[in-house]
């Protein structure tokens, strides 16, 4: 089903008649809104884990926890609502005797406007029609208008019916959530000349082609995109002599997650020469399983992806998983010396449950090889103490927006301080796309001058300033 142009029109149109009022809705209100809508999709879990089960064969217990998950962030943002600091309220009084003199200034954030998001195909609740591009905006004071993913069309449209009716039942104004669906309603819906912004997750060939329309238009649009990532893993000689075989059991179950569909999954993972440490991820992988992957595309690009890695003549195959209904995983190795000559062949994301070992033989060659690696949303770093890692770690840290230094990537904690993001091609920007400062993205600031206190914005009034945390010439004010 595509929806036509006229109707993207008439929802657009009511999306941008519904902007002001949620630009201009009370912290209060707002947060009732989000938490309402939160309620409604608590109440509906049990139907919608049924539709997504039957379109994604994720699994009800990994479905019920990404609802859970995707009304948490819902909750979330209505207390980063409530909260305030997010508006970034700061006030420098006037000062005639300043050089040059000195206005009343009072400035804050505001929302953008109507928000277009992109569903993605991996997390159908957390990414997707309600997901965190969704709170996010919705957060920020705009309006949104969904473009539902194929892989779950069912679900999206359930999923928005209950969005609809949740957000009219607590108030808020028509227009205030829509969705569309097909190819061509999403090419549309990024060059609407009424929609201010979008937020997308997927591949980087959709992500950069629908980049290239929101940069293209006449007035261009900010696109936020979370495209691909390797998510690099470094591992030290004594950590792999210290905590071989966990680290290769961990590594195991982490790649195989989801069957290896997490935009976090380690994708290349360099380990010291002659360590042992490849045959204890051999032996770790012999008993994993895959799992269904999500759609019939994804499904047929995973053993081209495999086959692509396998042509260079570097790489062998360590292990293969069990055989089974779906994507049977797959350990490949290659060295650093290759990596770091045939960088757009050896790290090209393969997306399922595959890992890519790069044998080092010393700290110079696994440095050329990570110079070489693209931007991720992830680095891991596995080291002991007294280790030196003062350059590998300057290394990874360039190359992603979060370091790990226990554990594995898959896994990412929605919080106040959570960064999901990182340079190109794993985004199109340098913000997040989860956490409490996703919310940044939808925003744009707005400056008063000398304003008469009667016309200022409700919250850059002083009875307001009192309970919002903001800056009062230069120096911080708490409530």
């Amino acid at each position: 089903m595509t929806t036509t142009p006229d109707r993207i029109d008439e929802l657009v149109a009511a999306a941008s008649a519904a902007a002001p009022i949620w630009r201009d809705s009370d912290a209060a209100t707002r947060a009732t809104w989000l938490r309402a809508l939160a309620g409604a999709l608590d109440g509906a879990a049990d139907e919608l884990v049924a539709i997504a089960d039957r379109e994604t064969r994720l699994g009800e217990a990994r479905l019920r926890g990404e609802v859970a998950r995707t009304t948490g962030q819902l909750r979330l943002f209505a207390d980063v609502v409530t909260e305030g600091s997010f508006r970034e309220i700061t006030i420098d009084e006037a000062d005639a005797a300043a050089t040059p003199p000195r206005p009343e200034l009072r400035r804050l954030l505001v929302g953008v406007g109507p928000v277009a998001v992109f569903s993605a195909s991996n997390f159908p609740f957390a990414f997707s029609v309600c997901g965190g591009d969704t709170a996010s905006a919705l957060a920020a004071g705009n309006p949104v208008i969904v473009k539902a993913h194929s892989g779950h069309p069912e679900l999206s449209r359930r999923t928005a019916e209950i969005a609809v009716a949740a957000l009219d039942g607590a108030g808020a104004p028509e227009g205030s959530f829509a969705l569309v669906e097909g190819r061509e309603a999403g090419n549309a819906l990024v060059q609407h000349p009424l929609v201010r912004a979008a937020g997308f997750t997927g591949s980087v060939s959709g992500g950069r082609a629908l980049f290239d329309l929101a940069s293209g238009r006449p007035d261009p649009i900010p696109f936020y995109g979370e495209l691909g990532s390797v998510n690099p893993v470094v591992v030290t000689p004594a950590a792999a002599e210290a905590r071989g075989d966990e680290l290769a059991r961990g590594l195991v179950t982490s790649f195989t997650l989801g069957a290896g569909q997490f935009c976090t999954k380690p994708g290349v993972v360099f380990v010291p020469r002659g360590s042992g440490f490849v045959e204890s991820v051999a032996a770790a992988a012999h008993g994993a399983t895959g799992g269904p992957l999500l759609t019939d595309r994804i499904t047929e690009a995973f053993p081209a992806g495999i086959a692509a890695l396998e042509a260079d003549a570097s790489v062998r195959v360590a292990a293969e998983g069990v055989s089974g209904d779906g994507a049977r995983p797959v350990v490949l190795v290659s060295d650093a010396s290759a990596v770091a000559a045939r960088p757009e062949v050896l790290l090209e994301e393969c997306f399922g449950p595959v890992t890519l070992l790069v044998e080092y033989a010393d700290e110079g060659d696994v440095h050329a090889a990570l110079a070489a690696v693209p931007g991720s949303l992830t680095a891991t770093l596995h080291s002991e103490p007294g280790d030196d890692v003062a350059a590998t770690l300057a290394l990874l840290q360039e190359r992603a927006g979060r370091v790990l230094f226990a554990g594995w990537p898959t896994g990412v904690a929605v919080t106040w301080s959570q960064h999901h993001g990182g340079p190109w091609p794993a985004t199109t920007s340098l913000h997040t796309s989860v956490g409490a400062t996703a919310i940044r993205r939808f925003l744009r600031p707005l400056v008063f001058q000398d304003a008469p206190a009667a016309l200022l914005p409700r919250e850059l009034r002083d009875e307001s300033l009192e309970r919002t945390p903001h800056r009062r010439n230069g120096m911080l004010v708490l409530p």
